[in-house]
């Protein structure tokens, strides 16, 4: 276990080293994932395991042309952890699957939680860019959730939290920028998608805006998904991405939030009969609006945190709040609880991170700073505009 009270594990090197380190690093939690989403997949999707693995080839020519000698780092986690490469691209694909059947021609929804946050320095009473979220997901896999630290040459280092055996999920990398993501549920159109891991992994091998939005703008995905961008120059921007066109919002006041229903816009496709999928999204929205407006006042980086760690563990509609709960009384199904829970000081380079509700856990310092000590460069990066604190804790 590592200091911020997640299994914790440094990688680096080319595609394969990466792969091969993450699968030997972290090949219990990947072996638990798999046998978790073997049974799951069946629930969800109707397919038995051997369908999966026979029909999961199929993202092979999309992903390789979108995210070059990544089929390399999958290749490597299945070395690493003596797995088929095709469980650990099934692993990759856990959002397509887990409620629906991405092979086939249906328009199911994809549930999926989370309740995410920019905050810009004219909002912080510190001055600072903050950025994070509440990872709900299904309560089972969150003993599969690792920190990662990603080395590769010539890309920005990357700080991430995922499930063990995904190359993408939330994170922030060297170049200043932050990514977190929430569901949207629906799902329209006919074909397979890019997977979700492969358009985040992008977005944090990024060394500008520029890149990090290309890598949303350029994928060609199945599932409507929100995903929020912050750079530590004090600029947010929230993309609500679909299989068909974008809505995109930014920051009022310097604080943009956004949980899992559509505020820019609803989709032709759906619009006739949108319901969000996720009630609880409708109150925990303005819930954590409200809660973050205490970071104006915060004069210190510790008074900052504490005020958005308090927004992060509000319970009002307990237990489908903002801190999420797994609800036993649904039985024995799929049950969704805050599995990680961030706040990340982007001027800092600081990543905060609670293992589970943050009602229940402290939110620990990861032992890396997001940005390379002095005198080290990342091609293409821009070195931060204010002074960042490079020791590890």
């Amino acid at each position: 276990m590592g200091t911020a009270g997640l299994p914790t594990y440094e990688i680096s090197g080319t595609r394969r080293e990466l792969g091969r380190q993450h699968g030997e690093a972290a090949r219990e939690q990947i072996r638990g994932s798999v046998a978790f989403y073997q049974e799951s997949f069946e629930r969800t999707a109707g397919l038995k395991w051997a369908e999966v693995l026979r029909q999961v080839p199929r993202w092979d020519p999309l992903i390789e042309a979108y995210l070059p000698g990544i089929g390399e780092e999958l290749h490597g986690i299945a070395e690493g952890a003596g797995i088929r490469y095709e469980e650990v691209l099934a692993l990759n694909a856990r959002g397509e699957l887990s409620h629906g059947n991405p092979f086939s021609d249906s328009e199911e929804e994809q549930p999926e939680g989370c309740s995410s946050f920019a905050i810009l320095p004219e909002a912080s009473g510190d001055g600072h860019t903050y950025a994070g979220q509440n990872w709900d997901w299904l309560a089972q896999t969150g003993e599969t959730v690792v920190l990662l630290r990603i080395t590769q040459p010539g890309k920005p280092t990357i700080v991430m939290q995922t499930e063990a055996g995904q190359i993408g999920r939330h994170g922030a990398n060297s170049a200043g920028i932050a990514l977190n993501a929430n569901g949207l549920g629906a799902r329209f159109g006919k074909g397979v998608g890019i997977p979700q891991p492969f358009i985040r992994r992008r977005v944090l091998e990024s060394t500008e805006m520029q890149g990090a939005l290309k890598a949303v703008f350029d994928s060609k995905q199945s599932v409507c998904t929100n995903l929020l961008i912050t750079h530590r120059d004090g600029f947010a921007i929230d993309l609500e991405t679909t299989p068909a066109r974008h809505g995109w919002m930014y920051p009022t006041d310097g604080i943009l939030a956004h949980t899992n229903h559509f505020l820019a816009f609803v989709p032709e496709q759906i619009a006739a009969t949108y319901r969000p999928f996720s009630v609880n999204s409708l109150w925990r929205l303005p819930r954590l609006e409200r809660g973050l407006q205490a970071v104006r006042t915060a004069n210190a980086p510790s008074a900052a945190r504490a005020a958005i760690g308090d927004a992060l563990r509000d319970h009002f509609g307990f237990p489908n709040s903002l801190c999420k709960h797994d609800d036993q009384r649904l039985g024995t199904g799929d049950r969704y609880h805050t599995v990680a829970s961030s706040i990340v000081d982007l001027t800092a380079g600081e990543y905060w991170i609670s293992a589970g509700p943050p009602c229940e856990n402290d939110y620990r310092l990861v032992p890396w700073n997001l940005y390379p000590v002095e005198g080290a460069h990342v091609e293409g990066a821009s070195p931060p505009q204010t002074p960042a604190v490079t020791a590890a804790r």
